[in-house]
Parts: structure tokens; sequence; C-alpha cells
């Protein structure tokens, strides 16, 4: 097998290790303390800051206008809808301002 292959079957690998381990770590206690269970639903939103942060502060028009759009659909519609509304206004705003 080429080292590609073995590249992405490691990262499939540590990826499920990952996962597994939280719920097996978290698994062991009878009650979670609430600064915990805080912290751990804080941790979506983290991620989707650090994923959106980059395009915002380097972004041109196009993303701006995803950005806001996902924002405003965010308010209305589900985590699908946004990401749907934002791709497809990132799609035709590149096609159109470039």
């Amino acid at each position: 097998m080429s080292s590609t292959v073995w590249i992405i079957i490691a990262a499939a690998v540590a990826t499920y290790f990952t996962r597994i381990g939280g719920y097996l770590v978290l698994s062991r206690f009878d009650r979670i303390h609430p600064r915990v269970e805080a912290g751990l639903n804080a941790v979506p939103a983290a991620v989707l800051t650090t994923l959106v942060a980059p395009a915002v502060m380097q972004g041109g028009p196009a993303e701006w206008a995803a950005i806001i759009v996902a924002g405003v659909v965010a308010l209305r519609g589900g985590l699908m809808s946004m990401f749907l509304a934002g791709a497809a206004v990132l799609v035709i705003a590149r096609h159109f301002m470039t």
C-alpha cells in the first residue's frame, strides 16, 4: 500500500481513539461536575470560532457576505440550512466577484 493510504488509516485510528477515549473517561463518572459539563458544552462553539475567525479576518467581500447570510439563517434555521446558505452564497459570490 502507498504511504498516503497508511496516513489516512493512521488518521482514522487516531480520530477514533480520541473520540472513544473521551467517552470512556466520562463514562467512569456517575455524575459530571457542572463546570465540566459547561466546558464540554462550549467546545462546539470554540471549534466553530476557530474555523470561522480566519475567514472573517483574512477574507474578502465574498467570505463576509457568506458569513453574514449564514448568521442570519442561523437565527431562524438549523445547522444544515445555515451551512448550505453560507456555502451557496460563498460559491455564487466568488463566481461573480472574481
